[in-house]
């Protein structure tokens, strides 16, 4: 009975002004109260309280009428079911009594719930916030202030992998960092595998188309991967195997690929401007006519499923939403090349002919948020950037000029020129999980790992004409490790 009598009096004794909050917390406690003496058998008490403390408060008059069915309960399995219906557990009816006053009372009078969390949290972000070279992936700490230095960008060439006999065109890391795939002009796709050192081996060479590969997708589990040959076929791989698993074939010829978020459909651009959705044994589940009058071959699917993103003109961007059949346009002053949606699926990266690369939020209206430049010293390609680091904090771009260029995101200030391709760079992609480690593509037939600057790592050739230490040679297989894997899987036409 203590906790009705003692909190009661504690509680008028506050000085609260609102009356009706007075009454609210009241209600609370003697309601705590009435059940407590319930489970102690005294049914006298527990009326005396209904009736002499609770019902004169005039509060929640639905409530009461539910706690008077309580008084008729008289063995402890029927009250036991009579405290479940009404949401009482008797374990924690405490607990749920601070949680339900903290919701009534003021902040001054009571602490709020998990507050001191929320102030530490909240001070860590601060300082994540305030660090304008933040690439760690180290956890912060209130002991000591948080600073990056520039040294956390990626900026020192870790390894050229020169497995490709052509010009590289697209590369893209798996969604679990585990994997790099890379697409060429030599009519093949490579699987590299990320191994626990940070260095990258040859897995697999995918061979079997016969045009160039333009790009790849990876299925969201990261078990399979799409390659797409330019205006001919898809082709779906097991990542574990190597093995061609289907072919998805149309008369006009496909020119790009990406998955739904379930995995289990695949969505393909048509030379003839069209879009097909496909299953994965092939058959067509819907086919529809896109307003597509480029070449320009880049379109995403936002992780709903719903929101497909393609090319309209060649300076604009439609966003379809297939269930609501809703349109939503993009429209740039220049020629787009290529766009690349964020992870939170909120942003767009636009890549100009104009040696511009806008950033468009398209939560709701597309707004565009902020521009970068200082790269494209010519505009005759399609050049790929990409979002990453912690946070997805900054904004990498290939280059005409052969290099690769890094912004920071918030302010779109120029902060990295990496130098050390030989030939236009086309694309780039940064690992997911590791904010250290960005790779680039590269007409000069290789793709380039960049990584932080330790003192302790050291370049590394993979696939170069001598054989080094990791046993891989200019043709790009290894000694037990990279295979080539003819494509004789399944066709649909």
């Amino acid at each position: 009975m203590g906790i009705g009598i003692i909190t009661v009096v504690t509680l008028n004794k506050i000085g609260l002004q609102d009356e009706n909050i007075v009454k609210s917390a009241a209600f609370l406690i003697l309601e705590q109260k009435f059940f407590e003496l319930l489970r102690n058998d005294n049914v006298m008490g527990a009326m005396k309280t209904l009736r002499c403390e609770i019902t004169p408060l005039g509060v929640n008059r639905k409530r009461v009428h539910e706690l008077s069915t309580c008084m008729i309960s008289c063995s402890p399995q029927q009250l036991f079911l009579v405290f479940s219906k009404l949401g009482i557990d008797s374990s924690s009816s405490r607990l749920k009594l601070l949680e339900e006053l903290q919701k009534v009372l003021p902040p001054t009078v009571m602490v709020p719930e998990r507050r001191l969390e929320n102030l530490v949290e909240q001070a860590l972000t601060v300082q994540r916030d305030a660090c304008y070279f933040h690439n760690s992936v180290d956890g912060l700490s209130l002991y000591i202030d948080h600073h990056c230095g520039k040294d956390q960008i990626p900026s020192r060439t870790l390894q050229v992998l020169h497995a490709h006999h052509d010009e590289v065109w697209f590369i893209q890391f798996s969604n679990n960092g585990k994997y790099l795939a890379s697409a060429s002009n030599d009519k093949s796709a490579i699987i590299w595998e990320v191994d626990e050192d940070g260095e990258l081996l040859l897995r697999h060479t995918l061979s079997g188309h016969q045009k160039s590969v333009m790009m790849v997708a990876w299925s969201p589990d990261d078990c399979q991967l799409l390659t797409c040959g330019q205006e001919e076929t898809i082709r779906r791989w097991d990542v574990e195997s190597g093995k061609c698993l289907h072919v998805y074939e149309k008369a006009v010829g496909l020119i790009s690929c990406a998955w739904f978020p379930d995995g289990k459909q695949i969505l393909s651009g048509l030379a003839d401007e069209n879009f097909c959705i496909w299953d994965l044994d092939g058959k067509e589940v819907d086919c529809w006519k896109g307003q597509r009058s480029t070449k320009t071959s880049d379109f995403a699917v936002a992780k709903d499923g719903n929101l497909i993103i393609s090319m309209s003109r060649e300076n604009t961007i439609l966003l379809f939403d297939r269930e609501t059949k809703q349109e939503r346009l993009i429209e740039e002053a220049s020629t787009i090349t290529s766009f690349s949606l964020s992870e939170d699926g909120d942003f767009l990266l636009v890549n100009l002919v104009s040696e511009e690369i806008h950033l468009w939020n398209i939560r709701n209206d597309p707004v565009r948020v902020n521009r970068y430049n200082g790269h494209n010293k010519r505009n005759r390609f399609v050049i790929r950037s990409c979002f990453g680091g912690s946070d997805q904090a900054f904004i990498a771009s290939g280059s005409e000029d052969s290099q690769v260029y890094i912004w920071h995101r918030a302010t779109g200030d120029l902060i990295e020129t990496l130098a050390g391709h030989s030939g236009t760079v086309n694309c780039v992609s940064w690992n997911p999980t590791n904010p250290h480690m960005l790779a680039s593509a590269s007409d000069d037939h290789t793709v380039r790992i960049w990584g932080a600057k330790k003192a302790n790592l050291k370049r590394k050739d993979v696939g170069s004409s001598n054989c080094n230490s990791n046993g891989f040679h200019s043709n790009g297989n290894a000694h037990g490790n990279g295979f080539v894997h003819q494509c004789n899987g399944n066709s649909t036409k």
